[in-house]
């Protein structure tokens, strides 16, 4: 089960990565970046996994 925490930095894990993909192509009017090549790029330069390091507030 995932809890709104985990998927909001899911969500915005997923951001980066679209912002990342987008950005060299504002720099060139030919080259797009396809998703293909967004993920050998991620293999290589892999970014750190999302997490939540404070602990879950008591339920009473």
């Amino acid at each position: 089960m995932t809890t709104g925490s985990s998927e909001a930095l899911r969500r915005f894990a997923w951001a980066i990565v679209a912002v990342w993909r987008k950005w060299p192509d504002r720099r060139s009017q030919n080259a797009k970046t396809t998703w293909e090549r967004m993920h050998r790029s991620l293999k290589r330069y892999s970014l750190p996994r999302p997490r939540i390091t404070h602990p879950a507030p008591a339920r009473s």
